[in-house]
């Protein structure tokens, strides 16, 4: 197989899923189907072997994805229905003082966008945008930019949100080198596009609150909401376990710590499976049933949460066949070798990969299932450690969240919301996500001198 040929089929496959998905408007799930059975026929795979690699490369992803996005969903659901987020942004305001709310608004979205999802944490936490901007006559965006940022960022790079769960799986990264690096460089690109750009677009697009909110008292009522430190403590839980599982295990293979009953039980409670049933019982337990929300609610809450979940599992199962066709067929290892010789380092490749899937057809979460789907035979062969795969996951992330625009479901969410024209909306929201871009593949440029 030539390179030339090889080059031929990547490129059409892209060009197929992108036509399936963006002209005939196919599911992202069915368009990869169809775009694994391609590759697989031009490469003179048998029909049998086809079906056979669909069936593994489902299998094989969906084994550890369905059951993290899942417990993940769940575990924000009740967060989100318990008034968590909120609990979160009221005591943070109280601490930071509305002069340095948008520091408040960037901390609160990073951190409840690590149990639910970004535009839903949006939609809990914008009538607070709404209040601020309304007492202290600031544009909208002075509040929102530093919000829409972390919960951006965190979506993108921390687990257990969806994206760099499957990515991570994809291409064999473990979750607590993506969750510890997600945070490194997470932060400080959520205070670059936050409250850096937030405070620069303000002065230059003046947006004040919708006018019905003219009568609702200034100050926030808290009182129904569950307390700050128990907020802190159940969201932290997993992250802090599943740490807690990549350190031993670490401490074990490099000797410092001994194998012991104590060791299999800490890397036990701290495997994601583990971490993120806890988590999501202690937040079942405390922010639903014991402040009173009766258990049918409980089992609706959980069933509606899988909803979402269910179509974020099957892309990322189509991801999956992808990868596995492509390393059936053999191109993987052709492409692996060619790619090891290439200039191009694998973090930057990776970024520029997931960007051009990204701003052509707006669905981030299909750009870095895309990207890490035609990476993953390719990444062996670059020999990176842990630290460096997961640094590959941020890049692909970070390129998956370029130039949102009109084909990104984000973009109108937000200019709805905001009350902005699409002119104002890619002036603010798609130069925020933007720089969340850049700056996410300058930091892990820079952090994979390091690693």
């Amino acid at each position: 197989m030539s390179t030339l040929f090889l080059i031929f089929i990547v490129i059409s496959a892209v060009v197929i899923l992108l036509f399936l998905v963006l002209k005939l408007k196919v599911s992202a799930f069915i368009a990869l189907l169809l775009t694994s059975i391609y590759v697989g026929i031009l490469t003179g795979m048998p029909l049998s072997q086809i079906t056979q690699s669909i069936q593994e490369g489902m299998a094989g992803t969906l084994g550890f994805v369905a059951t993290v996005v899942g417990l993940g969903a769940i575990f924000g659901q009740m967060l989100e229905s318990s008034g968590g987020a909120e609990s979160l942004a009221h005591y943070l305001i109280k601490k930071f003082g509305k002069q340095h709310a948008p520091w408040a608004m960037v901390l609160t979205g990073f951190i409840v966008a690590i149990p639910v999802f970004l535009d839903v944490g949006f939609i809990i936490l914008v009538p607070i945008v709404y209040a601020l901007s309304r007492d202290t006559k600031m544009s909208l965006l002075y509040y929102a930019i530093p919000l829409l940022a972390g919960l951006a960022v965190t979506h993108s790079f921390i687990p257990p949100t969806p994206g760099p769960v499957a990515v991570a799986d994809i291409i064999n990264a473990p979750l607590g080198w993506v969750i510890l690096m997600g945070f490194i460089l997470g932060i400080p690109t959520a205070i670059i596009a936050g409250p850096i750009f937030g405070k620069y677009i303000s002065k230059k697009i003046y947006l004040q609150p919708p006018s019905e909110l003219d009568n609702i008292p200034p100050e926030f009522d808290s009182a129904k909401f569950p307390p700050f430190r128990m907020i802190a403590l159940i969201i932290s839980t997993p992250l802090l376990l599943i740490l807690l599982n990549t350190f031993t295990t670490v401490a074990v293979s490099k000797g410092i710590v001994t194998q012991s009953v104590f060791t299999d039980a800490l890397e036990f409670i701290g495997h994601p499976f583990s971490a993120l049933i806890i988590a999501t019982l202690l937040a079942t337990y405390f922010l639903c049933i014991r402040r009173g929300m009766n258990k049918q609610k409980v089992l609706e809450l959980s069933t509606k949460a899988l909803g979402p979940a269910g179509i974020i599992i099957l892309i990322t199962g189509a991801g999956g066949v992808l990868k596995q066709i492509l390393i059936d067929s053999g191109i993987g290892q052709i492409m692996a070798e060619s790619m090891a010789n290439s200039a191009l380092p694998p973090i930057l490749l990776a970024w520029i990969i997931a960007a051009i899937v990204r701003v052509t057809q707006g669905s981030a979460t299909v750009a870095m299932i895309t990207a890490a789907s035609i990476l993953a035979p390719v990444i062996s062969e670059f020999q990176l450690n842990d630290p460096q795969r997961a640094l590959v996951v941020i890049s692909i992330a970070s390129g998956a969240t370029l130039l949102s625009h009109v084909n990104d479901s984000g973009f109108w969410l937000v200019g709805k919301y905001l009350g902005m024209t699409e002119k104002q909306t890619l002036q603010s929201w798609t130069v925020m996500e933007t720089i969340i871009a850049f700056s996410g593949l300058g930091l892990a440029l820079l952090a994979g001198l390091f690693v």
